[in-house]
């Protein structure tokens, strides 16, 4: 999902959320704290899981394939995690040769490992990552992926860079699209844990 439709739901649901408390006031009753916790709980979860994130976003449908394939949905459905989120384009760089074999069955363990080299355990938003970048100096962040192997994280002027084991890199192009159960980062490239 990109910025703009999560802008544009957020309005639309704090426009819904005037309205409901316009009607509440007219009533003399007062929004307890307790009902404005109820209400943020239901718009934390309003955003779905990573997956269900990632299906309503075009532009990831390559992943969302992926993700099926490697039978991960399960997993990044549950559990709190971080995705890099390779788009369709950035699977386009990878031949498609190598695109066929890992989305077959032969392929289903490097894909696994493949896919699960974009995801570390915990929510980190951009501030965070950032922070931590910055913190860690000239050698990068160290980020641990899921699948046990190291992302480096990088600035390049005002970008995050991620620059897997084969020296590769990826920039984060879209920050900080939230799940109900981590967070979105979307990425330009590909990356390949060996």
């Amino acid at each position: 999902m990109n910025k703009l439709a999560l802008t544009l739901a957020s309005v639309a649901a704090l426009s819904l959320g005037a309205c409901a408390e316009s009607d509440t006031a007219n009533d003399d009753t007062a929004v307890t704290d307790d009902t404005a916790a109820d209400q943020m709980a239901v718009d934390d979860t309003a955003s779905g899981t990573i997956v269900e994130v990632a299906q309503a976003d075009p532009q990831l449908s390559t992943l969302v394939e992926a993700v099926t394939a490697a039978g991960l949905g399960e997993t990044l459905s549950s559990g709190e995690y971080t995705v890099f989120a390779p788009t369709n384009a950035a699977f386009d760089k990878v031949p498609q040769a190598t695109r066929d074999e890992l989305m077959s069955e032969a392929g289903k363990e490097d894909l696994t490992n493949i896919l699960t080299y974009h995801v570390v355990e915990g929510m980190t938003d951009a501030a965070a990552l950032t922070a931590a970048i910055e913190a860690a100096g000239e050698d990068g962040y160290k980020l641990t992926t899921v699948n046990g192997a190291e992302l480096t994280a990088m600035m390049d002027g005002s970008n995050v860079v991620l620059r897997d084991a084969a020296g590769n890199t990826a920039t984060v192009t879209m920050t900080d699209i939230d799940a109900s159960n981590g967070v979105v980062h979307v990425i330009d490239t590909v990356l390949m844990p060996q």
